[in-house]
């Protein structure tokens, strides 16, 4: 009792080093997620567990244990009814320890766990202070509900988790940026490079230069950074 006790608090431990790493390292998000429910099954007992995610406004599956685990999280995206679903909306851990008496509740998801073979469903948010990103979805097997401790165990995995996802997000956001302002400096700076060889070329002052350049790149539809590269290379002239 003691080994298994031991052995499972090793794999707890495990799991928050392999979702501590996320916010250090490269890794890929479906991975770790896929990761993340499949230790959940095996944590926690569980019969299945999945999880949405918030995709540009709207949830979509992304990871799940079994094939009846991910229908049911795409039944719920479908049909906008289920514990998962209300997890993301309010922020807060909806569960349900008979589902057989939570038809009206879930008049579609409702029936649809229950041919699954699932009675009893939790789900956590995914979740940092007021924002939420998605839901875990927990299914226990036959008559068993998740107690206290291993729905806290499984709220903690999920924020760990979150912070990985949202940590991703803004550095993928700060390079992205990065990149954008580069962009504009280099456009810049080649724009006033392509002024200087007019209007050298043409005697003329660099705002009438700038003028002459901007005129064409509206006529053609184009970038002032593309005309101006081509007048450099010395491919084009706007005269």
């Amino acid at each position: 009792m003691v080994d298994g006790a031991s052995s499972r608090e090793t794999a707890i431990a495990d799991l928050f080093v392999v979702l501590a790493d996320a916010l250090v390292a490269d890794y890929d998000v479906v991975d770790l997620l896929d990761q993340l429910v499949g230790a959940c099954v095996g944590l926690l007992g569980l019969a299945g567990a999945g999880l949405l995610l918030v995709d540009h406004g709207s949830l979509a599956v992304v990871a799940a244990s079994s094939g009846d685990a991910r229908r049911l999280k795409a039944f719920e995206v479908e049909y906008d009814d289920g514990p998962c679903v209300d997890c993301f909306r309010t922020g807060a851990a909806v569960i349900s320890g008979d589902l057989r008496a939570d038809r009206a509740r879930w008049p579609f998801f409702a029936p649809a766990s229950l041919a699954a073979g699932f009675l009893s469903v939790t789900a956590v948010p995914l979740r940092l202070r007021s924002e939420t990103i998605g839901s875990l979805g927990l299914f226990p097997g036959g008559n068993s509900m998740i107690g206290a401790a291993d729905r806290r165990l499984a709220q903690a995995l999920a924020d760990v988790a979150t912070i990985g996802i949202l940590q991703r997000r803004s550095i993928e956001e700060r390079t992205t940026l990065t990149a954008q302002l580069q962009h504009a400096v280099n456009s810049k700076r080649t724009i006033e490079q392509a002024k200087g060889v007019l209007a050298e070329r043409h005697k003329v002052s660099p705002d009438a230069a700038f003028d002459s350049l901007r005129r064409h790149a509206r006529s053609q539809n184009s970038k002032l950074d593309v005309i101006a590269n081509a007048i450099i290379s010395g491919d084009f002239d706007p005269g």
